[in-house]
This record gives C-alpha cells, sequence and structure tokens, in this order.
C-alpha cells in the first residue's frame, strides 16, 4: 500500500490550493480515503474523508464550505481543494487509507499514511 500526496505550497489569506494523493496496492473502491493536517505543536487532526465505494464525503465543521473532497477512481486519486484559505489552515498535510475501509476523520481509524504535503498561508 503506498500513498502519496502532493500539491502543497505558500498562497496569501483567501486563497486556494488543490492537494492530490495518489494511492497504490489496495482495491481503491472499498476503501476510504481521508485528509488529515498537523499544525506546529498541535495534534494531527482530521479534515475530511471519502467514501470510495460511493463517493460520499465528510468534513470537519473547521473546513465545511470551503473544502472539497474528491476523487477520480479510474486514477486511484483522491483531490482536496481548499478555498479561502486562512492562517489557521496552515499545516502538514496528510492523506491516509481507512483501518476499516468506513470513512472516518479520526487519525486513529486509518493505517497507511502519505509522507506529507506542506501549506502555508500568510496574511
Amino acid at each position: 500500500v503506498q500513498l502519496q500526496a502532493s500539491g502543497g505550497g505558500s498562497v496569501q489569506t483567501g486563497g486556494s490550493l488543490r492537494l492530490s494523493c495518489a494511492a497504490s496496492g489496495f482495491t481503491f473502491r472499498d476503501s476510504a480515503i481521508g485528509w488529515f493536517r498537523q499544525a506546529p505543536g498541535k495534534e494531527r487532526g482530521g479534515v475530511s474523508c471519502i467514501d470510495l465505494s460511493d463517493e460520499t464525503p465528510y468534513y470537519a465543521g473547521s473546513v465545511k464550505g470551503r473544502f472539497t473532497i474528491s476523487t477520480d477512481n479510474a486514477r486511484k486519486m483522491v483531490y482536496l481543494q481548499m478555498n479561502n484559505l486562512n492562517s489557521e489552515d496552515t499545516a502538514v498535510y496528510y492523506c491516509a487509507r481507512s483501518i476499516s475501509g468506513w470513512p472516518s476523520i479520526d487519525p486513529a481509524e486509518y493505517d497507511y499514511w502519505g509522507q506529507g504535503t506542506q501549506v502555508t498561508v500568510s496574511s
């Protein structure tokens, strides 16, 4: 199982970024993929996840309405479109695969993790 996150960068407040997660080594449609983030000095927390069997999305309250998770099943990719970014979104972002196949924004429910991609939002 491999997950590779990419797409991070530096943007100004109000800007947008799209993160990508390339997945391989498991049956894509039988799983769920989550996006998580960790800011310096803070615990890793859930941002969004998607049930790959039916593409149902889930969001943490802090990003609902600003972030959109989507998937390209044919390419085994999961995306996180992030709009109206603010300084509180600054963190390293990770994608991960659900242990059970069920979607969750609890990091403990995930086993395989990508390497992380840095998102920095400045005013």
